[in-house]
C-alpha cells in the first residue's frame, strides 16, 4: 500500500515537474513600446506578461504575477535617463532580460521673448478659415514685450498685462470682427507687425482667410452620401465632435464660412452648426437658401409603424430629440414657417398619442409628438420628396425577449484591433467572444439575433448603422472593452447611451453586470458612440472590463465569466422589457388634442 501511495506521489511530482518544464519563459511587453522612451511624466507603468509559472522581477525586485502571466508595475522616475531591467525567471529557474528606458526631463518654464522678434502667431478658430462679416478671428502672438504689435494696416494687438493667471509678458491679444468687402481677408494668411523701438519685424498667421459674403450672394449646397450628420461645433475628442445628428441626403443647407475641413451651417438666426465638407455638394451661386411654409399634416399608421407627415416644399434641415415623462419625440425643422391649419389624425395610428407644432422662432418650427408608451421604441426621421416623415416604432405586440430580434454587436474586428491586455490579447478577440456567449444566451431564451460580425472581419461603423436601418432590430446591444493609460486604478464595468429615452436599457443592464462584483464606472449619458447614434430602436454600448487591468483582463480571459457576463446582459434586457410593457393608462385613454 505505502509502495502504491509512494508510487502516485512519484507520478504526481513528475507530471508537475513537466507541466512546469512545458511552461517555456518568455517576456512580453505592451507598455511601452518602445526600448527607449522620452516623457514628461514622472509616473510611469511596465505592462506585460510572461508565462504563468513564472516570476517577474524589476531591478531585483519581485513584482506580482497573475494567473494569466500579466503584469503591470508602476515606477517613479527621477530626472535624467531611468533604466529598468525587468527579468522573468521560469520554474525550472532560467532567466529572460529586457531593459526599459526612461528619458524624464523636467519642462522647461516658459520664458519671455528676449530679443526683437515674433516667437509664434496663433489663430483661432484653428486651421484655414472661410469667414463672412461679423465673424470674429481670436488672434494671439508672443514677441518681445513693451513693443506694438498690427495686425494688417490699423488693428493693433493689447499687450496682456500680468496678474490674475498670467505671468508671462510679451503676450499680444485680440479679436477682430470681419467686415464687409473687408480688404485684410483675401484668401492669404493676415500679415503681422512687430514694431519695438523702430525695428521692425513681420510675420504671417499659419493659416489663410478668405471672405464669403451672404448678403451679396448666399452659399447653399446640399448633403451627400448615405448618412450625413451635423456636428454642434468644432471641439473633438477620439469620438470625434459631439453631433447634432443625421440628416436625409439632398437637404439643402445655408452655408456662412468653413473651419478647416469643415463646412459651417446656419441653421437658425442664433443657431450654426458644423458639416463635414466630404459630405456637402455646394449649389450654383444664386440658388435660394433653405426655407419653406408648410403644408397640410396627415397622421396615420400602417400594420407596423405610425407616421406624422409634414408637407414642405423643398428638403430643410432639422434635429430631433428625445423626452421622458411624458415620452415625447421632438423635431426641430429649420427654414420652416408654419402655413398649417390642419392636421388630419387616423384612428389606425396605435403609438402617435398626438402630434402638433409650435412656430418657437422665425425660422425654428418645432414638431411634438406625443406617445401612448412611457419607453420609445424609436424613430427615424426621413424625407419621402420633399415632405418630412418621422416614422415611430410601435412597441412589440409579444414583449417578451423569446418574441423579439435582438442586434448584438462585437466591436472593432479584423484590421481595428481595439486595445490590447498585457497578455497581448486584442479587444476585437473578447467582443467576439463575449457577443458569441450573449448569442447563445438570447437564443436559448427564443431570441432571433443578428450578428454584427461572427468572425475576426472588419465592419465599418457607418455600415453598421446602415446595415441595422435596414435591418430594424427591436433593441441592439454593443460590445466593446475599455482601456486606461493607467493599468493599475482604471478597472471595472460600465454602460453607455446617447438618447435619453433609451437610457432605460443601458441602465438595467448596468444594475445586472454590478452582482458580478465588478467595479463600478458608471452608466454614461449623452455618448458620441457611433452606436449609441441610431434613433431607430434602443440602444447600449457594454464596456464590459477595462482590457488594460491585468485583473480585469483575467476575468475577460475566463470563458466561465464571459458566460456570467452574457447572462447577466440578458436579465437586464428582461428587466427593461418588464418596464417597457408597463403602460400609461391615463396616456392611453385620452387620445385628444391639446387644441380641445
Amino acid at each position: 500500500m505505502k509502495k502504491r501511495i509512494g508510487g502516485s506521489l512519484l507520478l504526481a511530482t513528475m507530471l508537475v515537474l513537466q507541466a512546469r518544464a512545458q511552461e517555456k519563459n518568455f517576456l512580453r511587453l505592451t507598455q511601452p513600446a518602445k526600448q527607449s522612451n522620452a516623457v514628461t511624466s514622472t509616473r510611469q507603468f511596465l505592462v506585460g506578461s510572461t508565462c504563468k509559472g513564472c516570476s517577474i522581477f524589476v531591478n531585483g525586485e519581485p513584482e506580482k504575477v497573475y494567473p494569466t502571466g500579466a503584469f503591470a508595475v508602476e515606477v517613479e522616475l527621477e530626472e535624467g535617463n531611468n533604466p529598468f531591467v525587468i527579468k522573468s525567471v521560469s520554474p525550472a529557474g532560467d532567466s529572460i532580460f529586457k531593459t526599459i528606458s526612461f528619458v524624464y526631463n523636467v519642462p522647461e518654464t516658459p520664458k519671455p521673448v528676449s530679443t526683437v522678434n515674433i516667437a509664434y502667431i496663433q489663430t483661432f478658430p484653428e486651421g484655414n478659415l472661410t469667414v463672412a462679416p461679423g465673424d470674429l478671428i481670436r488672434i494671439r502672438v508672443k514677441a518681445i514685450p513693451g513693443a506694438t504689435v498690427t495686425v494688417g494696416n490699423n488693428f493693433q494687438l493689447t499687450e496682456l498685462p500680468l496678474g490674475g493667471g498670467q505671468n508671462m509678458p510679451g503676450i499680444y491679444q485680440g479679436t477682430y470682427a470681419v467686415q464687409c468687402n473687408d480688404p485684410l481677408i483675401n484668401g492669404k494668411p493676415l500679415q503681422v507687425l512687430l514694431n519695438s523701438n523702430g525695428t521692425e519685424v513681420r510675420g504671417s498667421t499659419p493659416n489663410t482667410f478668405t471672405l464669403i459674403d451672404p448678403q451679396t450672394q448666399p452659399l447653399v449646397g446640399k448633403t451627400t452620401g448615405d448618412a450625413p450628420f451635423l456636428k454642434y461645433g468644432l471641439g473633438e475628442d477620439r469620438l470625434g465632435g459631439t453631433r447634432v445628428g443625421y440628416l436625409d441626403t439632398a437637404v439643402y443647407l445655408n452655408i456662412t464660412g468653413k473651419v478647416g475641413s469643415d463646412y459651417r451651417v446656419k441653421l437658425a438666426k442664433t443657431f450654426t452648426a458644423y458639416i463635414p465638407q466630404e459630405q456637402v455638394k455646394l449649389l450654383p451661386t444664386g440658388t435660394f437658401p433653405p426655407s419653406s411654409l408648410t403644408n397640410s399634416w396627415r397622421v396615420w399608421g400602417d400594420d407596423r409603424f405610425d407616421y406624422v407627415t409634414v408637407s414642405l416644399a423643398q428638403k430643410l434641415p432639422y434635429r430631433s430629440f428625445q423626452q421622458i415623462a411624458p415620452a415625447r419625440i421632438i423635431v426641430d425643422i429649420y427654414g420652416a414657417t408654419a402655413n398649417t391649419n390642419w392636421i388630419t389624425q387616423l384612428e389606425n395610428t396605435k403609438e402617435i398619442r398626438n402630434a402638433y407644432y409650435e412656430q418657437l422662432e422665425d425660422d425654428i418650427l418645432r414638431v411634438t409628438i406625443d406617445l401612448t408608451h412611457k419607453q420609445s421604441w424609436g424613430y427615424q426621421v426621413y424625407y419621402n420628396g420633399s415632405n418630412l416623415t418621422i416614422k415611430v416604432k410601435r412597441p412589440p405586440s409579444q414583449p417578451a425577449l423569446g418574441k423579439l430580434t435582438i442586434a448584438v454587436d462585437a466591436g472593432h474586428g479584423g484590421s481595428n484591433l481595439g486595445a490590447q491586455g498585457p497578455t497581448g490579447v486584442y479587444e476585437k478577440e473578447m467582443t467576439l467572444a463575449v457577443a458569441n456567449e450573449l448569442q447563445q444566451a438570447l437564443r436559448e431564451e427564443g431570441a432571433h439575433v443578428l450578428m454584427t460580425r461572427v468572425n475576426d472581419s472588419y465592419v465599418d461603423n457607418n455600415y453598421r448603422i446602415l446595415s441595422y436601418r435596414e435591418k430594424d432590430p427591436d433593441l441592439l446591444v454593443s460590445i466593446h472593452l475599455n482601456s486606461s493609460s493607467d493599468p493599475i486604478r482604471a478597472k471595472g464595468t460600465s454602460t453607455y447611451y446617447k438618447h435619453i429615452g433609451f437610457r432605460p436599457l443601458s441602465h438595467y443592464i448596468y444594475r445586472h453586470i454590478l452582482e458580478l462584483g465588478l467595479r463600478e464606472f458608471g452608466n454614461v449619458g449623452n455618448f458620441n458612440f457611433a452606436l449609441n447614434s441610431p434613433t431607430e430602436y434602443p440602444n447600449a454600448l457594454v464596456e464590459t472590463l477595462f482590457l488594460s487591468n491585468p485583473e480585469d483582463e483575467m476575468l475577460i480571459l475566463d470563458p466561465a465569466f464571459r458566460k456570467r457576463m452574457a447572462d447577466k446582459i440578458v436579465l437586464g434586457i428582461k428587466d427593461f422589457l418588464a418596464e417597457a410593457g408597463q403602460v400609461e393608462d391615463a396616456v392611453a385613454a385620452n387620445k385628444t388634442s391639446p387644441a380641445e
